[in-house]
């Protein structure tokens, strides 16, 4: 807390900031301004609705706090930056970026809210350092709308691959190096995308569809036509890291293109060992590199579906009830802090603490577990307890009757 404690210019916003952080890390089953008051004493959520919506504070300037922790703790010269997004399932129309639009939290179209994190992976760990909000069409085309939801008069439609883009360039222009980035399928099918990183010479290794069109020596293909190509003696057995079950093995081929540009462009191919299923990948390194390489780097792209999984079960990434652009910024930068600690917390104990004979390494949800019981578990009497029940009683008896009041003045 004392990395970031220099963006608040008061002790009570600084205060509240730690409460909040420390309520994100707690056991608590549900993560809101309302369980996080009661939890940390407050006798209203007021003040952590005030922190989060109006006290004056640059959550973009905490964000480089949190890149700039992550990369002390967890550098790694190997380390991958991977892009993807994932969404929150919410009710109503008027919480920023919302509208019905497929999200993979759900696997389906959701009235969602959709947001595009980066995040490096390393050997050490990995934790998210950067977010942008997508924000639909919908939006962009309605400045009162946006202006009722917190976002800036200028604010342009922008795609996740742009968004992806400008996280990146934030990342580069900060003085950090990286050689590869990972993504998916909405981010390899993006020639800008593909085109900036080369022009920064950036590797990346990137999903396509099977119908990708490529380019080789002998012509223009399909992806799935040219795999249809390799030979037998092409394909290789290769890990692609190591799982909860242990390593993945899949069979992976390559296949030079002729791009016409510099660097070294090619087709990467995986095959499941059992289903015999595809899948396909653009690539783009300044030099060639190993088979070995690509693979691994492909490999780390299912990092984020971890950090996805621990920021949200963890940290409360996903559990923010707010609706306006600020609060939302404020929250999520502040539960990539509380998950990024676990990370490096995870980290130094691998490094330092190897677990002994019998026992797995701690994990991020073990370390939480400790955490919470053994430093942060605060205790309030059945005062306070009660104070709370009636204070959610009672603002939930003006928000019934301001309901009523409505269907009255509108009996249609």
């Amino acid at each position: 807390m004392g990395r970031i404690a220099g963006r608040f210019a008061r002790v009570e916003p600084r205060r509240r900031v730690r409460d909040l952080v420390l309520g994100l890390l707690s056991d608590l089953p549900r993560k809101n301004c309302w369980s996080i008051a009661e939890w940390a004493g407050d006798a209203s959520p007021d003040g952590t609705q005030h922190l989060l919506g109006r006290a004056r504070w640059d959550a973009d300037r905490v964000r480089d706090d949190v890149r700039e922790y992550v990369l002390e703790h967890l550098h790694d010269e190997d380390a991958v930056l991977v892009v993807d997004e994932t969404g929150d399932v919410k009710k109503g129309t008027h919480t920023v970026g919302v509208q019905r639009q497929y999200t993979g939290t759900a696997g389906r179209i959701e009235n969602a809210q959709v947001a595009v994190y980066l995040v490096y992976a390393g050997r050490r760990g990995h934790a998210a350092v950067d977010r942008e909000l997508y924000i639909p069409r919908s939006w962009t085309c309605d400045p009162d709308r946006c202006q009722a939801a917190g976002l800036a008069e200028d604010t342009a439609f922008a795609t996740k691959p742009e968004l992806a883009a400008r996280m990146i360039g934030r990342f580069l222009d900060a003085g950090h190096h990286v050689s590869w980035v990972a993504g998916d399928e909405v981010y390899g099918g993006n020639p800008k995308l593909r085109a900036a990183l080369e022009e920064c010479q950036v590797g990346y290794v990137l999903a396509v569809a099977c119908s990708a069109e490529v380019i080789t020596g002998a012509g223009k293909f399909r992806a799935d036509a040219l795999a249809a190509k390799v030979p037998r003696r092409a394909w290789q057995k290769l890990s692609a890291g190591a799982g909860a079950k242990g390593h993945r093995f899949y069979d992976w081929a390559v296949v030079d293109l002729a791009e016409g540009r510099p660097g070294s462009h090619r087709l990467l191919i995986r095959r499941n060992r059992t289903t015999g299923e595809l899948a396909y990948y653009r690539c783009f390194s300044p030099a060639p590199v190993p088979l070995a390489t690509l693979v691994r780097v492909a490999g780390s792209r299912w990092r984020v579906e971890e950090t996805f999984q621990a920021g949200k079960g963890l940290a409360g990434l996903d559990e923010h009830q707010v609706r306006r652009f600020t609060s939302w910024s404020r929250w999520v930068t502040l539960a990539m802090l509380a998950h990024a600690y676990l990370a490096v917390v995870r980290a130094d104990e691998h490094a330092h603490h190897p677990a002994p004979d019998g026992l797995i390494q701690l994990t991020c949800n073990e370390i939480q577990k400790l955490f919470t019981t053994l430093v942060v578990r605060p205790m309030h009497d059945a005062a306070h307890r009660l104070a709370w029940s009636a204070w959610r009683r009672r603002h939930q008896a003006r928000a019934q009757a301001s309901h009523y009041r409505r269907q009255a003045a509108n009996p249609t």
